[in-house]
């Protein structure tokens, strides 16, 4: 093949691309899960590699009797609280597996996330 381009995954919405950490009791970022979040692989860790826009919205104007179509070019995205590098811990029945490229990824909707651990940030928990 000539010179084929790299291939990269594009995630949309407002999903997250993590590298799963593999379940320890203690996570590599000091999070402490117990035994019966472990026990059911209930919840799972992981670094963000990367995020979607977030969820599309449409303008109020545009509001007609189909407000599920997103009108013009101009789409806006509700920004997502999941960024790149950030931490992730997340419920794992809410995760698709995936293979790309020989790595393993997990692909979760930012609704299942239930904490977030960024470092070097000064924001506080409100």
């Amino acid at each position: 093949m000539p010179d084929e381009a790299p291939k990269r995954l594009i995630v949309v919405g407002d999903r997250v691309l993590i590298a799963p950490e593999e379940g320890e009791e203690r996570t590599n970022v000091g999070l402490y899960l117990p035994a019966t979040a472990l026990e059911g692989r209930q919840v799972q860790g992981g670094r963000i590699i990367a995020t979607g826009p977030g969820t599309p919205m449409t303008e109020p104007a545009s509001m007609d009797d189909e407000p599920w179509k997103i009108h013009g070019p101009d789409v806006k995205y509700l920004p997502m609280q999941a960024g790149i590098g950030d931490y992730a811990l997340f419920f794992r029945k809410a995760a698709v597996e995936i293979t790309f490229e020989g790595k393993r990824y997990l692909v979760v909707p930012q609704a299942a996330i239930l904490v977030l651990v960024r470092e070097g940030t000064a924001e506080e928990p409100e």
